[in-house]
């Protein structure tokens, strides 16, 4: 992955801090029913890969929301830190968590066919819907 580099955030206490390597600045939303249900809206998330570290992890509680994917979220404020899939350890980290997000584009929208009428964004993005992500995960 090459984007951007060095990119720190924190949850909305401080009490978790992270450290990505490497960000792809391709922005994406998720309309999938848990991430809507976890964020109360679309998920607006960015690829970080595998190389994330994480400081006060005394603080993050992790829920296995499928076989292949968990979630991990402040115990103390409640702030969603990432989604994380089991098999390689590839982090989708909020976009708000960063502190740097000046270079991010919004380029790409998954399981669009489950996203609710009443919001749709006006940027023009790829879209995928649920089958074609799970065409392209092998799920």
């Amino acid at each position: 992955m090459t984007g951007l580099t060095q990119i720190s955030g924190s949850c909305l206490c401080g009490g978790v801090r992270l450290l990505v390597a490497d960000v792809d600045p391709r922005l994406g939303a998720c309309h999938c029913g848990m991430c809507r249900k976890w964020s109360g809206g679309p998920l607006l998330a960015l690829d970080c890969g595998s190389e994330v570290v994480f400081e006060g992890e005394a603080d993050i509680s992790v829920f296995a929301s499928s076989a292949w994917a968990e979630r991990g979220f402040c115990s103390r404020c409640g702030s969603h830190l990432f989604y994380k899939i089991k098999a390689n350890g590839q982090h989708f980290i909020p976009v708000g968590l960063l502190d740097d997000c000046d270079r991010i584009t919004f380029e790409h929208q998954i399981f669009i066919d489950r996203k609710p009428d009443y919001y749709d964004f006006s940027n023009v993005t790829k879209t995928l819907t649920e089958a074609e992500v799970f065409a392209l995960h092998g799920a």
